[in-house]
């Protein structure tokens, strides 16, 4: 089995209170801080649009702290169409900043597009990977192999993405590396 990684990422670490293109939001009956808007681009990914916005979708119906909202321009998730069999992964400060590069090689070799978007957008989200969790888990990634057709998060996944953002945006703490 090839397990070149779904979710390979680099994590930047970055100083910053409400990143460019994003901006707070309230929900109805909601305190204006409790809910964080990000902006996401699928424009360099032609071949994939419906599957990030099927991704984008399962992580807004999990959680209510963050929205995610399709914006082509001052996006702050920016996800690419790659080509070059290193596997998918995530350029992140994992707080709503970040470039995701889906590759096709991976969607070839049988791994489920939405399930790849979804996992990147988890790291973007602050999420690690777990490759030796169970297929109901979104961040075990490419762990339980190309059967795995699971696109959600589990509730563990939502509930660690309510806390991240549960003050809206904060700087991210240290530098991190997930490969």
């Amino acid at each position: 089995m090839n397990v070149r990684g779904i979710g390979r990422v680099v994590v930047v670490a970055m100083a910053l209170t409400v990143p460019l293109g994003a901006q707070l939001l309230s929900a109805p009956g909601a305190d204006a801080a409790s809910v964080t808007t990000l902006y996401y681009s699928s424009s360099d990914a032609p071949d994939y649009v419906a599957q990030i916005d099927q991704g984008a979708a399962n992580w807004n119906a999990a959680v209510t702290d963050v929205k995610l909202v399709k914006r082509d321009s001052s996006a702050t998730i920016v996800i690419h169409e790659t080509n070059d069999g290193q596997g998918s992964y995530t350029n992140t400060d994992g707080h709503g900043n970040g470039q995701i590069y889906l590759d096709s090689t991976q969607v070839a070799e049988g791994y489920d597009v939405t399930r790849i978007a979804a996992h990147e957008i988890g790291h973007n989200l602050g999420l690690p990977d777990d490759y030796t969790g169970p297929c109901s888990e979104l961040m075990s990634g490419h762990g339980p192999g190309t059967s795995c057709k699971n696109e959600k998060p589990s509730a563990q996944e939502a509930a660690t993405v309510q806390r991240n953002f549960a003050n809206g945006f904060a700087p991210a703490t240290a530098v991190r590396t997930f490969r």
